[in-house]
């Protein structure tokens, strides 16, 4: 028996019957042939860890806009507390660990630079075609931009994933609207692994947001409401440990993935504080706007200018030209970004045209 068989063999037995199976995955866009060694989860995972635009998430901000300091949370670190979180959750609950790991390691391939704000401001650039958000983005990168190699040799666009991971990565965001029911929220994700990794998503970011803005001087940690701390507990050490346990009790026995109103209502609350004293602060807003003039600058050049996109970027097909300046603007480090601004507008002194 294959190593692969025998995995498929044990989740087959051991799982909770409604979580995914590997054996019985709902497809590829484009089918092939089985790993010996890898369930079709695992393989997913692998594609996205070995990814450039998994590789580009180091080097993407989180909340604080190129901080000085080593410790402050980035795009890469953010991701990688969702996948330790989504595993410790599906594993209590005997859910897929693999599925929901490979939906965490890919839910914010599609963030642009500079955090909130760079969504903000392309979501500005691109209103006439659409818009933009993050998630539909990550779904973008995994089915067209990314390529990879088939057995033959010849290469194809998209990591060709399974149905439930593209799934779960199309329906993980919630932006900072509040915690609902699940009964009372639209397009969560059809499998229970997916459902984990949206409330995984939210559980780290409110955790580590404060962290990292107790430790840039934006919050004292006496400042969080008490209504907050009542619940998740007096010391953020204690928070992650109570979140997930409440997921885990509140869940074990239900149709889908969910909180405790108690725990709801200080998450909420947390966000709600987080929005009025860091993601809006007079910091933030002073961030956001020189991000949102990087990036508003950078889209109008490329726009004009298609023909310097990179070659694999081109525009082509249907697809207007805006499409592959968002395409390539979402891609773009923090870093890269500035370097790019910085050769455009000041070395050259072209601002504006």
């Amino acid at each position: 028996m294959r190593p692969r068989e025998r995995t498929e063999q044990w989740e087959a037995a051991a799982l909770h019957p409604r979580a995914a199976r590997a054996a019985a995955f709902r497809g590829r866009a484009e089918p092939e042939p089985e790993d010996d060694l890898r369930t079709a989860f695992q393989r997913d995972r692998d594609r996205i860890l070995h990814s450039k635009a998994f590789r580009r998430l180091m080097h993407k901000t989180q909340v604080f806009l190129a901080p000085e300091g080593d410790h402050y949370r980035t795009r890469l670190t953010h991701t990688l507390e969702v996948a330790q979180i989504s595993r410790t959750i599906a594993r209590a609950l005997r859910l897929n660990e693999d599925l929901a790991e490979a939906i965490a390691l890919a839910h914010d391939l599609g963030h642009p630079p500079f955090g909130h704000a760079g969504e903000a401001a392309l979501d500005t650039a691109m209103a006439p075609w659409g818009g933009f958000r993050h998630d539909r983005q990550s779904l973008r990168v995994v089915e067209a931009l990314e390529q990879r190699r088939r057995a033959d040799g010849t290469s194809m666009a998209g990591l060709n994933l399974t149905w439930e991971v593209r799934d779960g990565i199309g329906g993980h965001s919630k932006g900072l609207r509040d915690l609902q029911a699940p009964g009372d929220e639209a397009g969560i994700p059809s499998t229970l692994e997916g459902q984990v990794v949206r409330l995984a998503d939210r559980v780290a970011y409110l955790h580590h947001d404060t962290d990292d803005a107790v430790r840039a001087g934006l919050i004292k940690e006496g400042e969080v409401p008490e209504a907050v701390t009542r619940v998740l507990g007096a010391t953020r050490g204690r928070w992650l440990d109570a979140i997930v346990r409440d997921i885990v009790e509140t869940s074990g026995g239900a149709e889908v993935i969910d909180i405790s109103p108690p725990i709801r209502e200080a998450l909420n609350g947390l966000k709600d504080f987080l929005a009025e004293r860091v993601y809006t602060s007079p910091q933030a807003a002073q961030e956001a706007a020189r991000a949102g003039r990087v990036l508003t600058l950078l889209f109008e050049h490329f726009l004009a200018h298609p023909e310097a996109l990179p070659p694999d970027l081109q525009p082509g097909g249907d697809e207007p030209a805006a499409r592959a300046v968002c395409d390539f603007l979402a891609g773009m480090t923090d870093r890269y970004a500035i370097r790019t601004f910085v050769r455009l507008f000041v070395v050259q002194g072209t601002e504006g045209g």
